[in-house]
């Protein structure tokens, strides 16, 4: 279970990471304010999404595996 916190970590801190450097990207870019503004503004919901998306998935996946693992451990011990 902790690779599940450890993914949903990485996904959190990328996410992060990938905003913030976006945003200083776009704060240094040669346009007028209201342009990066905009732009940024734009941007920024663009990469929620695709970050509400990411989400959403590794959760899947994640649900998916703890699923895959209860029923190995169910298994196993109607096994023994």
């Amino acid at each position: 279970m902790s690779d599940r916190n450890s993914d949903a970590s990485f996904i959190v801190g990328f996410t992060i990471g990938a905003t913030v450097g976006l945003a200083i990207g776009f704060l240094y870019a040669p346009k007028p304010g209201r342009e990066t503004r905009t732009l940024l503004k734009e941007r920024a919901v663009e990469a929620k999404e695709k970050a509400d998306e990411i989400t959403e998935k590794a959760k899947e996946t994640a649900t998916k595996v703890e699923k895959r693992v209860e029923e190995k451990l169910r298994r196993r011990k109607a096994a023994e």
